[in-house]
């Protein structure tokens, strides 16, 4: 069994985590677990996403489990700086393997997530029913929109006015969508085989962590 640390942004992405993608790579002998980017001292616990942060977090955690991912929005970086995805994640690997005693490439996997987490959940707009207190088929009529207009919920584009998340919080009543509390619910109600199955760039990592326990 590999143990694998998934560092994770934000607590929604944490929830997810426990309740989606560990059971799931059980069945390839992958034992994953979610760590909240913090910094050592345990402060700034989540949030404020940079390159030169992940580097230091998972620098200090690369000897605690036998392989590092992540699992943070692109949306959510604050030094993005006109970098695409794969430069990102180019540049975090960069930073690791030169902060690290003893860095092996084979056991470290940056992963960011286009354009953020709540992407994801537009892979069946009608699972957002979890949300119940704001459900109505207005809600689903308008989610539905959304999803139909993009060629996968990865590509629902990212900018202050419409994000993903910012879309779902636009489209519910207000205060009746909580990302934490939801957000995981309306994933595992989707499944990950077919969240997978409309996100190719998710799709791949996890591949790529099932692959680090000897199955794909």
């Amino acid at each position: 069994m590999i143990r694998v640390c998934i560092v994770c942004e934000g607590q929604t992405e944490v929830e997810f985590v426990k309740s989606c993608l560990v059971p799931y790579l059980l069945h390839s002998q992958v034992l994953a677990f979610p760590s909240l980017l913090q910094a050592p001292s345990g402060n700034h616990r989540g949030g404020r996403v940079t390159v030169e942060r992940l580097v230091k977090f998972m620098s200090h955690q690369y000897r605690q489990s036998d392989r590092i991912t992540t699992l943070v929005d692109f949306y959510g970086f604050q030094d993005r700086d006109g970098r695409s995805r794969t430069q990102l994640e180019a540049d975090i690997r960069r930073g690791v393997a030169g902060s690290t005693t003893g860095y092996d490439p084979r056991f470290v996997l940056p992963y960011v997530q286009m354009y953020e987490f709540e992407g994801l959940l537009f892979t069946d707009p009608a699972a957002f029913e979890w949300a119940e207190d704001g459900w109505s088929d207005e809600v689903n009529q308008a989610l539905t929109a959304v999803a139909q207009a993009f060629a996968t919920p990865e590509d629902i584009n990212d900018s202050p006015e419409t994000a993903p998340s910012r879309r779902i919080l636009h489209i519910f009543p207000d205060g009746t969508y909580s990302k934490t509390e939801h957000g995981p619910l309306i994933a595992e109600s989707i499944g990950v085989d077919a969240i997978r199955a409309r996100c190719p760039a998710f799709s791949e990592w996890v591949g790529k962590l099932q692959a680090w326990g000897g199955t794909a």
